[in-house]
């Protein structure tokens, strides 16, 4: 459990919270870059709380500004995006991508307000197909982008989604490191389909070992398959928000989160599933975009998404897969086939991590063996950010961009032999043009 002090400081993530300065340590994903073509439409987002707007220039400069015009407080997400800067429509004050403004048609020529006014902007960049956003206090010298390796892959060995989840950053990491619940919540009840022939089904009580990384945290379950052989399963948490999942399936692929705080209510889900070597299987692909005989998979599918007005940040993000639509959970089905009775993979996740409370009282919880993970990641994480903000402490190698490149594994192992061995430790090491290295 935590206490209610403990779940408050990991939770808030506003300006001048303890975790929103840990936060602001690091380089935030938050957009497709298909999103900002040049000189295109600006788009509402929120990230750590602060209420902006994103746009690209009329010359492929990335902008990322406060949504209200420093004037009057109009709203910039109505302004013009037009030769190299983003004009109000109220008053005609044009602002360039660093917050500068460039001009004010109402106000005298010679007016000095022009030096004095800046809006608000914050360093960002992009790389393959991913805009990333910086908002700590080293504007001038922000950290290299962290070497994530389902970022750096070729674009057709990736598949990306993004949706917006009504629940804090942390429920939604937490439920992704938590290797105990795939095979019961996943599962059905009839005993068909690709679920059912997992491995981690033949042994639903997996002894558990975690172990403290610099990067952040590994999670490991150790489910017994024979006298002599162990199947361990190893989650990783990486700071400050990413999950890496293990492979499993018949097409082995890495996958994981960027579970992105865009407030203390509200969690940015980029989902990421990669081929490390070869292009991405193109029939998993599709499965992705069209979903499979009505039901969800891992990422939100394209009839998921019910677009909102574009002043709501995120506005084409959001799914019909929520509190007010009960995740469209189906009894019938229940009773019948799946265990949940809910939609689809990412669907039982988002409602069992969100389905009670934004932010859920932790005080309440009886936690269990098979939790030493979550335990030990919030310690981690509290630790990280007192002593931030005590001491001035960043956690180890923050700006080092090699941090990030791990891997999530499945292994089957003599018993004999720990994941922790020489083995393990290099098949978790990511390596960018090298397969997974053992067998699957």
């Amino acid at each position: 459990m935590l206490t209610t002090e403990d779940n408050e400081r990991l939770t808030r993530v506003g300006p001048g919270t303890p975790m929103g300065q840990l936060m602001r340590l690091y380089w935030l994903p938050f957009l497709p870059s298909t999103d900002l073509p040049p000189g295109g439409q600006p788009q509402r987002v929120r990230l750590l709380g602060e209420e902006l707007l994103a746009f690209k220039d009329s010359e492929g400069r990335l902008g990322l500004v406060d949504h209200a015009c420093p004037h009057r407080g109009a709203p910039l997400v109505f302004g013009r995006n037009e030769d190299c800067g983003l004009r109000c429509v109220y008053h005609g004050w044009k602002f360039g991508v660093d917050g500068k403004v460039l001009d004010m048609p109402a106000e005298p020529a010679d007016t000095r307000l022009k030096d004095k006014t800046r809006l608000k902007h914050y360093r960002c960049t992009e790389r393959n197909g991913m805009v990333w956003a910086y908002m700590g206090p080293d504007q001038d010298a922000p950290p290299p982008l962290p070497h994530l390796e389902w970022n750096m892959v070729p674009q057709e060995n990736v598949h990306v989604s993004f949706r917006v989840q009504e629940c804090n950053w942390l429920q939604a990491v937490e439920g992704e490191i938590d290797s105990a619940h795939a095979a019961i919540l996943h599962g059905r009840i009839d005993a068909q389909g690709a679920i059912s022939e997992w491995v981690a089904k033949r042994d639903l009580r997996p002894i558990f070992e975690c172990q403290k990384q610099d990067f952040g945290m590994s999670v490991a379950s150790r489910r017994v398959l024979d006298d002599n052989t162990h199947y361990w399963r190893v989650n990783q948490f990486l700071l400050p928000f990413y999950t890496l999942v293990p492979p499993q399936s018949k097409y082995p692929e890495l996958s994981g989160h960027a579970w992105v705080p865009l407030d203390d209510h509200h969690t940015l889900c980029i989902m990421f599933s990669y081929t490390p070597v070869t292009p991405f299987y193109e029939k998993t692909r599709k499965l992705f975009v069209e979903g499979h005989a009505g039901r969800e998979t891992g990422h939100p599918s394209q009839d998921a998404y019910v677009p909102r007005p574009p002043t709501q940040p995120f506005a084409k993000y959001w799914t019909k897969f929520n509190n007010e639509t009960g995740f469209l959970f189906n009894y019938d089905a229940q009773t019948k086939t799946w265990f949940s009775g809910l939609p689809g993979l990412w669907v039982q996740d988002a409602a069992c991590q969100s389905g009670v409370a934004p932010i859920y009282d932790r005080s309440k919880e009886h936690l269990g063996i098979s939790d030493t993970g979550i335990a030990m990641t919030r310690r981690l994480l509290l630790d990280s950010v007192r002593k931030l903000s005590a001491e001035g402490v960043k956690p180890p190698r923050y700006d080092d961009p090699e941090l990030w490149m791990v891997r999530a594994v499945s292994l089957t192992l003599p018993a004999s032999e720990s994941w922790k061995d020489d083995g393990g430790k290099l098949a978790m090491t990511a390596r960018l043009g090298e397969d997974f290295g053992y067998a699957l």
